[in-house]
């Protein structure tokens, strides 16, 4: 999506065209300890790691004030990042059980509404999400992170005329490569992907002092369009210049883990993801890179993702559905299984790789009428991959309406 990545954190995937790649499954429903000193669970990830000692200690403080309701924002907020950077849905329960005692509609502040909106629109609801974050910006309308999560999820939902209203009204209250990026991204979406990309490259060369971050941001999308105007060189450029900011962005990684396989370099993706299968959809990547290099832990990779997902099943939880639809399509080889998931996945979510699967899916099982939907999406956005023009072609030919 358009959001850089503090902002996604802050902002997609995401929900940056993000959304869907970064919203794996979310537990059920997670659980509030009776105090916040008391241990739950040992928190994944490594004791060395910076963000984690940090929110280790901020938790302390927490358990000697628990009324500092500043202070569990900021300790919710610093959980749903690291949620998104590590791909791991249990930082998004930690999130929501800190932020729990500041539900009162009365008391609840714009850092809890923004929160509780992030959380919301990880679990896909996105109407709760939308109304969380206006409710936000109404209290802080100096703040352009509200609308910048607001115009993601629209763009989710393929609303992209109130998605492009809303990145005008962030627009002031920005910084301007910010802005102009939102308006980008839609107009990237809509039919006008050569000058988005233009414009988009032009403001980054205007900002050259800006964070890493959103060097990581901007690098990122410029690399999806250019991928997408078939400039295979420069896409690779800006994949590895988003790369060298150092910064961890599951996002990043599973773009161009796509990327290298589709163009045939699967080696190179089980260096790019070593170590990240406890992220379900880096894991997805490395099923899919070790089958085609031939490597001996594909299948290993591939049973913990059958697994996770018929856990998933299990759970009646749908917040994977895309990801489980492309496993089944691309490793368990099963076109009827994979279009019944993509179907459903997209009458919740309407963003370009959501319509993609469906669109091969569709193809595979033989049933092109299937795809309509997508394939109705992508006349009337107007959205621009040859990938997608060649999957429309074959869909026609066998009786869809292109």
């Amino acid at each position: 999506m358009f959001l850089p990545t503090y902002a996604r954190r802050a902002a997609g995937a995401a929900l940056l065209g993000l959304a869907s790649l970064l919203c794996p499954a979310i537990q059920a429903a997670p659980y509030t300890p009776a105090s916040d000193s008391e241990v739950v669970e040992r928190l994944p990830g490594r004791a060395s790691d910076p963000a984690l000692r940090r929110v280790e200690s901020l938790r302390r403080q927490l358990a000697a004030r628990p009324d500092d309701a500043t202070l569990r924002v900021e300790i919710a907020r610093r959980y749903f990042d690291m949620a998104m950077a590590e791909g791991d849905p249990r930082y998004v329960g930690y999130a929501s059980a800190t932020i729990a005692p500041l539900a009162s509609p009365a008391a609840a502040g714009s850092g809890y509404w923004l929160l509780h909106g992030l959380i919301q629109q990880y679990s896909h609801n996105f109407e709760g999400a939308l109304a969380s974050l206006a409710k936000a910006s109404q209290l802080d309308p100096a703040s352009p992170e509200p609308l910048s999560w607001r115009a993601a999820v629209f763009m989710v939902q393929a609303r992209y005329a109130e998605a492009l209203a809303d990145c005008e009204r962030l627009t002031p209250l920005a910084e301007p490569l910010l802005g102009a990026g939102c308006i980008a991204y839609v107009r990237a979406t809509t039919g006008q992907l050569e000058a988005a990309f233009g414009q988009l490259a032009a403001a980054g060369k205007a900002a050259p002092q800006t964070s890493p971050e959103l060097l990581l941001w901007l690098d990122t999308r410029l690399a999806e369009m250019a991928w997408r105007l078939q400039r295979h060189d420069a896409a690779e450029g800006y994949f590895r210049d988003a790369l060298k900011q150092g910064i961890t962005d599951q996002f990043l990684l599973g773009a161009y883990a796509d990327f290298l396989l589709a163009h045939q370099r699967p080696a190179e993706v089980l260096k790019l993801l070593a170590g990240w299968e406890r992220s379900d959809v880096l894991l997805l990547r490395l099923a899919l890179a070790g089958a085609s290099a031939g490597d001996t832990r594909a299948g290993d990779w591939a049973g913990q993702l059958r697994d996770r997902f018929q856990a998933a099943a299990q759970r009646g939880d749908r917040l994977h559905e895309q990801e489980a639809a492309r496993f089944e399509l691309d490793i368990e080889h099963n076109a009827a299984k994979a279009l019944e998931l993509a179907a459903r996945n997209y009458q919740v979510q309407k963003e370009p790789r959501d319509a993609g699967i469906l669109l091969r899916a569709a193809l595979a099982a033989g049933q092109a009428k299937a795809a309509q939907p997508a394939l109705d999406w992508l006349r009337t956005s107007r959205y621009e991959d040859p990938a997608f023009d060649k999957l429309a072609t074959q869909l026609a030919a066998q009786g869809a309406t292109r």
